[in-house]
């Protein structure tokens, strides 16, 4: 059986109503970046970092999984599929994908901060002032902000460098250490950039560009991989 990685960014999510996690301007809903998504932010105002955060949670839980999520749900009928994502909602998860590595985390989990093996599910929207570990430290979102380091990557390098089909769908492969992602797949493995934005990546070998939304690329591409493959 064939191996499948399937890497997803923010254009996926986006299409189910979750805004992306910056714009143009360097702005998140309003915010700077710098005074919500970061260790020294949550020292600072720890009050501000859970209430953007309780934003993003219930703005999570209205959102549905789109044809994306579905038709990439769909490939583990027919190949060994790992998701491998940036994003931090759980619509991979809901659509019916068995195997999700979450790069940056997930909103609907917390974590202590005197221990992070600890990590809790949020029941509803609210992480608050208050919620404390089993250890009595206080909650935080079981988010990678900017500066921590990215602890899935290792197992992320490591399922990409077995990879005979690499599909890449709504990232611009312009947030790392994540976007080097693909520079691991063999020369061999076959490669797809889904994205309105996609262009050719040099020195990435056998890639094949569709310049199109995640709603409509992924369910194309997956019925070709079925029919090719199966």
């Amino acid at each position: 059986m064939k191996k499948i990685i399937v890497f997803t960014g923010a254009g996926v999510s986006a299409e189910s109503g979750i805004n992306t996690f910056r714009d143009s301007n360097g702005l998140w809903e309003q915010y700077r970046i710098e005074d919500v998504a970061t260790p020294e932010a949550f020292k600072r105002d720890p009050s501000l970092v859970l209430h953007f955060y309780n934003q993003r949670r219930e703005q999570v839980l209205v959102a549905q999984p789109n044809a994306a999520h579905l038709a990439i749900a769909q490939l583990q009928q027919y190949f060994d599929v790992q998701v491998i994502t940036q994003n931090i909602d759980d619509l991979h998860e809901r659509a019916g994908s068995k195997q999700v590595l979450h790069l940056h985390g997930e909103i609907r989990k917390s974590r202590s901060t005197i221990d992070p093996s600890l990590i809790y599910t949020v029941d509803g929207s609210e992480l608050n002032i208050g919620d404390k570990c089993e250890k009595g430290s206080q909650l935080r979102p079981h988010i990678v902000w900017f500066g921590e380091m990215v602890p899935g990557m290792e197992e992320a390098i490591m399922h990409t460098k077995v990879a005979d089909i690499f599909i890449v769908v709504g990232t611009s492969l312009e947030v790392y250490p994540a976007a080097s992602l693909v520079q691991f797949a063999s020369r061999e493995s076959i490669k797809y950039l889904i994205d309105p934005k996609a262009h050719l990546i040099i020195g990435i070998n056998n890639l094949n560009i569709i310049s199109q939304r995640a709603g409509l690329g992924v369910p194309a591409i997956v019925n070709q991989l079925i029919k090719e493959n199966v």
